[in-house]
Parts: structure tokens; C-alpha cells; sequence
């Protein structure tokens, strides 16, 4: 069917594939951060009921370093607020993606109609030829 619509349609047909990808990879983005978000404010929380004398430890890499009671708060605080304003952006662009999606499949289709019900719009039988 793709051949046999006009170049204008395939284009905009490839934009909202690649619209599409784009979207999928946004909402990927997004669950994870929102996944990991929910992680530091569940440590964050579990912190809450530790004692400040407890010996803690935080995983650097591949090692468990000991760490401060306020040192660890202090890190696990910067790191919630800084994913909620990764989640916040990225609802954003998942939003923005949705409206050009949606302009551009309205805009599709407009064309497809356009091409295919030309006879009876506005250049169709009766518009004022002689």
C-alpha cells in the first residue's frame, strides 16, 4: 500500500516511525529513572530509621566503602532530587513526542484524505467549470 501513496504521505509515514522510536525510548528512559528514584527514596527512608551511630556502607562500583550516617543521607538526598527532575524532564519530552506524534498523524491523514476524496472536495464535479 506505501507504494502506492504520494511521496509526501511515505515521508511523513517514516517521521511518525521514527516518532514512534523515539517515544519508546523516552518511556524507557523514564521507567528507569522513575525505577531508580523509587529506590533512593525507599533508602532514603530505611535511613531514617537507622540510628546515626550505625556503621554503614555504600556501594561504589563493584566495592562497599564505609560511609557516614550524614554523608550518606547528604548523597542519597541530592540523588532523589536530581532524578525527580531527570523524571520531570522526561515526562516533558514523552508529552512533547505525544503532540508532534499526534500533529503529524493528523496531518496524515488530512493528506490521505485529501488525495483519495479529491472528486468530491472543493475541485470535484459541479465546483464551477462550464
Amino acid at each position: 500500500m506505501q507504494g502506492n501513496l504520494p511521496p509526501e504521505a511515505q515521508e511523513k509515514i517514516e517521521e511518525l516511525q521514527d516518532l514512534q522510536e523515539t517515544a519508546q525510548q523516552v518511556a524507557q528512559q523514564k521507567q528507569q529513572a522513575e525505577t531508580q528514584l523509587q529506590e533512593s527514596e525507599t533508602a532514603l527512608e530505611t535511613l531514617d530509621d537507622i540510628e546515626g551511630e550505625t556503621q554503614m556502607y555504600r556501594e561504589v562500583g563493584e566495592l562497599l566503602i564505609e560511609t557516614e550516617y550524614d554523608e550518606a543521607e547528604e548523597d542519597l538526598e541530592e540523588k532523589v532530587d536530581s532524578l525527580e527532575v531527570r523524571v520531570q524532564t522526561l515526562q516533558k519530552q514523552e508529552n512533547r513526542v505525544q503532540e508532534q506524534f499526534e500533529e503529524l498523524q493528523e496531518e496524515l491523514q488530512q493528506m490521505l484524505q485529501g488525495a483519495g476524496g479529491g472528486a468530491m472536495g472543493p475541485g470535484g464535479p459541479g465546483a464551477g467549470g462550464d
